[in-house]
């Protein structure tokens, strides 16, 4: 792209080469990227034709300002490049940013910005060569989401819940506040397997996973799939009281659903689930220094509702020395 831009920045400047034959007048407006000149000011001096196969404007819509047309989040990068290169800071730049199509959609654009070259440092304006990569652009966050979900219960997998909890740890250490934990268990869990096959334990997983899942209702929890049979419940922000009143809603909408094991003596039959549930005071200084040690906390209390006779929730408080209750 970085070719034909030079020959349309050559156009622009007022010196038309004749090289090759070639009117650059002619290349802007036939080009199928989108072709934008500004000012010095950066006000919109020329788009080309293309703009309405790509985004549905006609050229004589986009006029003046370009503010309008970019999505608010990008704008901030966008004007200061576009200064860097007016100012003769920069020659070049490349960017990924969204506009507005004329139907009101979002479009992802690769931009190609260079100065045109006036006769002292300051530019004579910036031409932008834009191409919509907006197919490019929903693969990788497709791609990126598939990366962090475990493909049979659409859950967080684990290594999207380790990058989670070692964040909303660090976020807890800096607030000085509290996170819960939930471990979840299906309760005789390879019974259902043994008993009606592995295709009716995966739906009694996901349809577990998708109580979980709905447990996690602000932004900053996260249910994911810890391995197995075992499901994961991150509670920034969540005392003990709150993340015990969690855990036992959740245990009981996960009996209510009412599915079969017979090889489930805790649940008379149906599947149920076992959980531990930790909470940290996650402070600086304390002997608490590492998230593994809230995981650990909610697994021996997980052990302790198995032990108890499961369908059950149990409790676990980690405290640095010096704390109280």
């Amino acid at each position: 792209m970085l070719r034909p831009l030079k020959k349309i920045v050559a156009f622009l400047r007022g010196s038309p080469s004749t090289e090759d034959g070639v009117d650059f007048k002619l290349l802007a407006d036939t080009a199928m990227d989108l072709i934008v000149q500004l000012g010095p000011d950066r006000t919109i001096r020329y788009v080309s034709p293309s703009v309405t196969d790509l985004l549905g404007w006609h050229p004589e819509e986009i006029t003046q300002e370009w503010a309008p047309f970019i999505h608010p989040d990008d704008l901030p990068i966008l004007n200061a490049s576009s200064l860097r290169l007016a100012s003769g800071e920069l020659d070049c730049y490349r960017a990924e940013f969204r506009v507005y199509a004329k139907d009101g959609s979002l479009r992802w654009m690769e931009g190609f910005s260079r100065r045109i070259p006036g006769e002292t440092t300051a530019a004579r304006g910036i031409v932008v060569t834009m191409r919509d990569i907006t197919d490019r652009k929903e693969l990788e966050e497709r791609l990126a989401l598939m990366a962090q979900t475990d493909g049979l219960t659409g859950l967080a997998n684990r290594r999207a819940f380790d990058a989670a909890l070692e964040r909303e740890w660090q976020r807890t250490l800096r607030e000085k506040s509290q996170i819960s934990l939930l471990l979840i268990d299906l309760d005789h869990f390879k019974g259902i397997n043994d008993m009606y096959g592995h295709q009716v334990g995966d739906d009694c997983l996901r349809a577990v996973a998708a109580v979980v899942g709905a447990t996690a209702r602000r932004p900053s929890d996260l249910a994911a799939r810890y391995g197995g049979e075992e499901l994961t419940l991150i509670l920034p922000g969540t005392d003990k009281d709150a993340a015990a009143a969690i855990a036992e809603a959740l245990r009981r909408d996960v009996e209510a659903l009412r599915l079969p094991n017979e090889a489930n003596p805790a649940g008379n039959g149906v599947l149920t689930v076992s959980i531990g549930a930790a909470t940290a005071f996650a402070r600086i200084g304390g002997s608490i220094a590492m998230p593994e040690g809230l995981v650990m906390a909610a697994d021996n209390a997980l052990y302790r509702a198995k032990e108890d006779g499961r369908n059950r929730v149990v409790t676990s408080v980690l405290l640095a020395p010096g704390d109280r209750l």
